[in-house]
């Protein structure tokens, strides 16, 4: 399956946030949307980071509550890892396992399309494997 057609399921749009807010703006939005991580945008196409769930229990271990008031800036994920529109199921759990992330720009022509978790790639492996396993067992069948 490919990174296209999980797009096609998802609720259109890419929720962004300035590197100006503080981490008590994204925290949140994280809870309104019930979302785990948030990309930061001047623009809603060039990603400049991502700040996620776990980024931001990190900062509030290491500096505790007073961290809330820090800009988005100081925390944020720099590194960013993002795939196609063309990439594979497989190729994107290969390349969150192996970094170590559970969120993914979807990128095409340096212009972000799309935002996908761990989760929505998983759900849309275990329906192609459903898929494939119904048709062998049509074909076991004789259907």
């Amino acid at each position: 399956m490919l990174v296209s057609q999980i797009l096609k399921s998802k609720d259109s749009g890419v929720i962004t946030i300035t590197p100006g807010a503080t981490l008590r703006e994204v925290v949140e939005l994280l809870s309104t949307r019930r979302i785990g991580a948030v990309v930061i945008s001047n623009d809603g196409k060039k990603v400049k980071g991502i700040v996620s769930e776990r980024d931001i229990v990190r900062e509030l271990g290491r500096a505790g509550p007073a961290c809330l008031d820090q800009k988005v800036d100081s925390v944020m994920t720099r590194a960013i890892y993002g795939c196609a529109p063309g990439d594979t199921t497989d190729s994107v759990l290969e390349t969150m396992t192996t970094r170590r992330f559970r969120h993914m720009p979807v990128m095409e022509d340096n212009v972000m399309v799309g935002f996908i978790s761990i989760g929505d790639v998983v759900a849309a492996r275990l329906a192609e494997l459903q898929m494939e396993k119904d048709a062998l067992t049509g074909m076991i069948m004789g259907n």
